[in-house]
C-alpha cells in the first residue's frame, strides 16, 4: 500500500510547474466553496431562514452555472484562459463574503443577485481549468494532471472542514465569522496565478458552426447523458441539504457537520485513487453498478434513521452512513466519465462534456425548486430522500444499460 502512495505521488510531482499552479489556485477556491457547503444552510437555519427559502435561494447559483455553461464553454474557445480564472480566483471569495454580510443583516433580497454572480464567477475558473491543462500538459501527464484537478474538491472541503471545527472549539466567533475568515483564506490562490505565462493555444481548422453542430451525434449524447440526468436530480434533491437532515433530526452543529464532511472528503479523495485499480478488476459493469447500488442501500438506511432518531445508536448509523454513500457514489463517477466519453466518440466528446455540465447545474437547480415545494407540502426528510433513492436505482439501471450497449458497440 505504501508503494502505491508512493509511486502516486511521484507522478502528481512530475506534473509541469504551471499545471501545478492552477491547481493550488483551484485548491483556495474549493476551500470557499466547501466550507459553504458544509455549513451554509445551518447558518441560514440560525438567521431564521426557512428551509424553503434556503432551497430557494442557493438554487440561484446552480441557475447561473446551467445559463453559463455553454455561452462560456463557446467563449473560452481560442482564448488566453489567465484571465478568466484570475476573476474566479478573486470574484468567488469577495461573493462570499458578501453573502455572509446579507445574511448577518437581513438584506434578503439581494440575495438572489449575489447567488447569481457567485455561480458565474465560480464557472469563470472552474470551466477554465480542464482547457487549460489539456493545452498545457503533455499527453502522458494528463490524466494525473485532471484526477488532481478533481480532487481539489475533496482536498478543500477536508481542510475547510477542520477550520471551522477548529475555529469552534478554540475561539468564540459565530458561523458566519468564521466563514469570512475562510473566504479571506480563499484570496491566497491568487499567488499562484500572478505569474501564470504558460498558456499554449491549438488553433483548430476553422468551421462553420452549423458544420459542426450538424455532425454531431445527438441521439448517442442522449443516451449517454439520460442516466446522469436522472442521478443528477436525485442529487439535487439530497446533497446540497443533507447537512439540513442532520440539524433538525440530530441537532448536529455547524462545526461538528464540518467535521463530518472532512470525513467524508477524506474518504472521497483516498477512494479516487483506486479507480484504475476497481476498473481494471471488476470493469465497467461491476465497478459502476455495484458501488452505486451499496450507495443507495446506506442513503435508505440514513433516511430511515430519522424514525428512530431519539435512540442513542441511531446518529452512529446515520454517520456511518453518510460516510459510506458519499465515497462509492464518486467512485464511480470517474468510470462513467470514462465510459460515456468512449461511448459517444471523439467528435463529440466536447458536446458532451458542456451538456453534463449544464445537466449537473440544472438538475440541482429544478431539485432545489422540487425540494422547497415538498418541504411546504409537509414531506419529510426521510421521504425525499427515499425519492432520491428511487431516482438513484433507475438512474443506475440506466448505467447497467448503457454499459451493455457499450459493449455491443466496441464487439461490432
Amino acid at each position: 500500500m505504501l508503494k502505491v502512495f508512493k509511486n502516486l505521488w511521484l507522478n502528481y510531482m512530475d506534473l509541469e510547474s504551471h499545471i501545478l499552479s492552477v491547481i493550488k489556485a483551484q485548491f483556495f477556491v474549493q476551500i470557499v466553496g466547501g466550507a459553504f457547503f458544509l455549513i451554509l444552510n445551518i447558518f441560514l437555519s440560525k438567521n431564521s431562514f426557512s428551509d424553503s427559502e434556503i432551497a430557494h435561494f442557493i438554487s440561484y447559483r446552480f441557475l447561473a452555472v446551467m445559463l453559463l455553461a455553454f455561452p462560456l464553454g463557446f467563449f473560452i474557445k481560442g482564448k488566453v484562459l489567465k484571465p478568466f480564472l484570475f476573476t474566479g480566483s478573486v470574484g468567488v471569495p469577495i461573493i462570499a463574503i458578501l453573502v455572509v454580510v446579507a445574511i448577518q443583516n437581513e438584506y434578503s433580497n439581494f440575495l438572489p443577485f449575489l447567488f447569481i454572480l457567485w455561480g458565474v464567477l465560480f464557472s469563470c475558473f472552474q470551466i477554465s481549468v480542464l482547457p487549460y491543462i489539456m493545452r498545457n500538459t503533455k499527453k502522458e501527464n494528463q490524466s494525473h494532471a485532471i484526477s488532481l484537478s478533481f480532487a481539489t474538491h475533496s482536498f478543500g472541503m477536508i481542510f475547510s472542514g477542520i477550520l471551522i471545527f477548529l475555529f469552534d472549539q478554540l475561539t468564540s466567533i459565530d458561523d458566519g465569522q468564521v466563514l469570512i475568515l475562510i473566504s479571506i483564506i480563499g484570496f491566497f490562490g491568487l499567488r499562484y496565478l500572478f505569474n501564470l505565462s504558460t498558456d499554449n493555444l491549438t488553433l483548430s481548422e476553422s468551421k462553420n458552426k452549423n458544420f459542426i453542430i450538424q455532425n454531431l451525434d445527438w441521439f448517442l449524447i442522449f443516451k449517454a447523458t439520460t442516466p446522469t440526468l436522472i442521478i443528477a436530480v436525485g442529487a439535487g434533491l439530497t446533497i446540497p441539504f443533507i447537512n439540513l437532515f442532520f440539524f433538525h433530526n440530530f441537532l448536529i452543529e455547524a462545526s461538528e457537520f464540518a467535521l463530518i464532511g472532512s470525513c467524508t472528503s477524506f474518504l472521497v479523495a483516498i477512494s479516487s485513487l483506486f479507480v484504475p485499480k476497481v476498473k481494471s478488476r471488476f470493469g465497467f459493469k461491476k465497478g459502476i453498478t455495484l458501488s452505486q447500488t451499496i450507495a443507495v442501500i446506506a442513503l435508505i438506511v440514513l433516511a430511515t434513521t430519522e424514525f428512530f432518531k431519539d435512540f442513542w445508536f441511531a446518529l452512529p448509523i446515520a454517520i456511518s452512513c453518510y460516510l459510506l454513500r458519499a465515497p462509492l457514489m464518486n467512485l464511480a463517477a470517474p468510470m462513467t466519465s470514462e465510459l460515456t466519453m468512449n461511448y459517444v466518440g471523439k467528435n463529440n466528446q466536447e458536446m458532451l462534456s458542456a451538456v453534463m455540465s449544464a445537466i449537473w447545474s440544472g438538475s440541482w437547480y429544478f431539485s432545489s425548486q422540487i425540494f422547497r415545494y415538498l418541504i411546504d407540502l409537509g414531506f419529510s426528510y426521510s421521504s425525499i430522500f427515499y425519492l432520491t433513492a428511487g431516482l438513484y436505482s433507475i438512474g443506475i439501471f440506466s448505467y447497467y444499460l448503457l454499459i451493455l450497449s457499450y459493449e455491443r458497440k466496441n464487439i461490432d
